[in-house]
């Protein structure tokens, strides 16, 4: 299998094997008009397995998702073939408008306006609470 290299745009490198897919559908880069290539369950000599994702576009992309999705993904920016910006992501402290609250007694049920907001409350067990009804994120 060949998948080129890109001359300006984000590859998204270390994801744990399996979770490419939903960090792909949780950035929402379905909706993308350049080259996306999902790499699932590739090589590794750090992981054993890994998937990697490519994105033939300089986008925005939003860190809060991934860290959440998978902390410790590396996200390079490539600008004119070579790596410009390498950055290792963190779990964010709070995460709007990724995750939905299942509490149907939640305010954010009845207000439909209001941003989803979670925050991290133990690092360990990546464990999210919403701010509003402290239901913890499934």
């Amino acid at each position: 299998m060949k998948i080129d290299s890109i001359n300006n745009g984000i590859v998204i490198d270390h994801i744990t094997a399996g979770r490419g897919m939903e960090l792909y559908r949780l950035l929402g880069l379905d909706s993308l008009d350049c080259s996306v290539a999902l790499i699932r369950n590739t090589a590794s000599r750090k992981m054993g397995k890994k998937d990697i994702i490519k994105i033939d576009a300089d986008i925005p992309v939003s860190f809060d998702v991934i860290g959440y999705v998978d902390p410790g993904i590396t996200v390079n920016v490539i600008r004119g073939g070579v790596i410009a910006e390498k950055r290792t992501i963190e779990l964010p402290a709070t995460l709007t408008g990724v995750i939905k609250c299942k509490n149907p007694r939640c305010i954010t049920t009845v207000e439909q306006e209001l941003d989803h907001v979670f925050k991290l409350v133990d690092r360990e067990t990546k464990t999210y609470r919403c701010i509003y009804c402290e239901a913890k994120a499934e």
